[in-house]
């Protein structure tokens, strides 16, 4: 495990918004035990996909469920952005291409029982590193280990990242920014999902305005204004490098994850294998 504790404590206090979060965590919980490794995307960048993946998963870590936010939005990641993880050397790319073990890639946070793995540098192939048996066996290591995975995708409108990752996982949330995106463009990115065979548990409509609706009007407000400032100003074009000077990786000889990288995983996450 890398040695760097994450503070994601700092991320939104807004009592309503926390609540709203309670809630879509327990809708997930009814969908029944087998529904552990859930993807997150939107239609295009900015809607706010990875405020609700990274907010999901907070709220099972405080519940109590160990999770694991996996950042797999390999091309463009706001994770990285938003915490300037200097400090944070391993990502999901090195464990892809064979160059670390699963266990070295994962990341401390100050939120109990919440860890997280960074997307690493921009691989020349995300798409082919996603949809791999690599990966497929990331996820079932992980699963042994961890109550839920949390994976932030890719905008589905944008590149095919997110149906890859669908088929791996056990639901897709979509979220949707209000008044942003047509019908039909969200129908298109629906259909694209059911025929990967993705399980859509349901969508989050982001950003909404209620300003002006009394009680939760400041809500409404701050929720769309500040959103829509980060994303402007990280985000940028999809498919660039976010990070200019990271070297990518040299592919090794891929090998998945064996048992004693999930033993390891096991020891560090506090929790006894489930058989």
């Amino acid at each position: 495990m890398q040695s760097a504790k994450l503070h994601f404590s700092q991320s939104e206090n807004n009592y309503q918004i926390k609540e709203a979060y309670k809630t879509l965590r327990s809708n997930i919980e009814f969908s029944g035990q087998n529904v552990r490794i859930i993807s997150v995307t939107s239609c295009t960048p900015g809607e706010g996909k990875t405020t609700v993946a990274m907010a999901l998963a907070r709220a099972f870590a405080e519940a109590g469920k160990k999770t694991i936010l996996v950042d797999a939005d390999m091309r463009k990641s706001v994770l990285v952005g938003r915490y300037r993880t200097g400090s944070v050397r391993l990502g999901l790319t090195h464990c892809l291409v064979g160059r670390e073990r699963l266990s070295s890639v994962i990341c401390e946070t100050d939120t109990p029982n919440l860890y997280v793995v960074f997307s690493g540098p921009v691989p020349p192939n995300p798409s082919e590193l996603l949809g791999g048996k690599i990966f497929e066996k990331v996820l079932e290591n992980m699963k042994q280990v961890f109550d839920y995975v949390i994976i932030d995708t890719p905008p589905l409108g944008s590149v095919i990242d997110a149906a890859v990752v669908s088929k791996l996982c056990d639901g897709t949330v979509m979220v949707i920014e209000s008044n942003s995106i047509s019908y039909r463009f969200v129908q298109r990115v629906k259909d694209q999902l059911d025929k990967a065979g993705a399980k859509i548990l349901g969508v989050v409509l982001n950003k909404v305005d209620i300003s002006g609706k009394g009680y939760y009007g400041h809500y409404g407000n701050y929720y769309g204004k500040y959103y829509g400032k980060y994303y402007g100003k990280y985000y940028g074009k999809y498919g660039e490098d976010t990070a200019e000077n990271q070297p990518r990786p040299k592919p090794a000889e891929p090998s998945p994850p064996d048992d004693d990288d999930l033993e390891e995983l096991n020891y560090l996450a506090g929790v006894t294998r489930k058989d």
